[in-house]
């Protein structure tokens, strides 16, 4: 994705001033799939930074281990933060 389409996604998500608003927009720029994928996505890294092992999660969500090692490795090159 080019910086400019980020940045522009960037501004309208942050124009949602609630959970439903932000939900709505979602819903409308997102198939139900991957809606939910982007949800799992966050409990991987929820449960990474909590100090469930990969395989446990991988089982536990029903995901491959390669997904569970992708949110590993960005949690070590610093992101999520502020999860």
């Amino acid at each position: 994705m080019k910086n400019t389409e980020a940045s522009q996604l960037i501004r309208v998500l942050l124009q949602a001033k609630s959970e439903a608003a932000m939900l709505d927009l979602l819903e409308g720029l997102l198939t139900p799939s991957e809606l939910t994928e982007i949800a799992r996505r966050l409990q991987i890294v929820k449960l990474l930074k909590a100090g469930v092992s990969q395989r446990e999660i991988a089982e536990k969500l029903a995901v491959g281990i390669a997904t569970v090692t992708r949110g590993s490795r960005e949690i070590k090159q610093g992101r999520f933060a502020n999860l």
